[in-house]
């Protein structure tokens, strides 16, 4: 398998793991505070990646990647958990799937900035269409917004998309799961101070789905999703492997239809597969 197909395939692991995400987020801030679930997650996957750098005995970073890996930091750890949990509690998690269709508009725009990729003018026609359609699909199902609800999607989308960008710039040089654990390691104190005062008062009350959305975000989509979705833009190019992003509601609601048994609407087969076709020719001319 070649370098490039390698990055695609990493990058779709990455994006199916990360599909679970938002509806973990949906159960966790049902019962949890948002502050309290970005800290606590990127706590515990702290203390995960701190555990793997210290395991394989992995060389510190150069001064000069404190600065990107800080940005990182801000964007992926700290930035999108809080921001889309906030979101959250104002609109759906399927009307969050709108926002989720500009997330790799996002990604391809700092990876033209930070990364120094320039795609053919192609490739933004089908970037455009496919975040066209997944707005499209998202809206059709009747999802109602909320303007504080909407702004703060939209900036955890703007910050998401830039620690996308930058991590995959770094992970050329330091590795995939390097990245996200040092990242990690960076807000790793803040986080857990943060946490250990937001703790509910009678963690006992606290429903099992709710833990268990604060398990899977904090072990899948803050570690384990980077460790396959940084390796992807890194080998297959960021704003090439960040048109995958364009699945993740199709993949998110598959998930539904399988755990929780809901009907799959022929619209979303038909949406599905004219994204896919967009994905495609994104791949053709990144």
């Amino acid at each position: 398998m070649d370098r490039t197909s390698a990055g695609w395939g990493s990058g779709l692991l990455g994006v199916i793991i990360f599909s679970g995400s938002l509806p973990a987020t949906r159960l966790a801030v049902e019962e949890l505070s948002p502050l309290f679930l970005t800290s606590a997650r990127a706590a515990i996957a702290g203390l995960l990646g701190a555990a793997c750098l210290l395991a394989l005995r992995q060389r510190r970073p150069a001064r000069a990647d404190l600065v990107p890996l800080a940005v990182v930091a801000l964007g992926v750890v700290v930035g999108y958990p809080l921001l889309s949990a906030l979101a959250l509690q104002y609109v759906s998690a399927a009307h969050s799937a709108v926002f989720l269709g500009l997330l790799p508009l996002s990604t391809a725009f700092f990876g033209v900035l930070r990364g120094g990729e320039r795609p053919h003018p192609a490739f933004w026609i089908f970037s455009l269409l496919g975040a066209a359609i997944v707005a499209g699909f998202a809206l059709s199902r009747g999802a109602d917004g909320s303007l504080p609800g909407d702004l703060l999607m939209l900036a955890g989308i703007l910050v998401c998309g830039l620690g996308y960008a930058e991590g995959a710039a770094l992970s050329r040089r330091l590795g995939g799961w390097q990245v996200i654990s040092w990242a990690l390691l960076l807000a790793l104190l803040p986080m857990a101070a943060i946490a250990l005062a937001t703790t509910p008062v009678h963690p006992g009350g606290i429903g099992v789905s709710a833990w268990a959305g604060l398990f899977y975000v904090s072990v899948f989509s803050m570690l384990v999703g980077f460790v396959f979705w940084y390796r992807g833009l890194a080998l297959g190019g960021i704003a090439g492997v960040g048109q995958l992003q364009l699945m993740q509601p199709f993949f998110g609601l598959l998930a539904a239809a399988l755990v929780l048994h809901e009907p799959i609407a022929w619209t979303m087969t038909v949406a599905a597969a004219a994204v896919i076709l967009c994905v495609a020719g994104a791949k053709r001319f990144a």
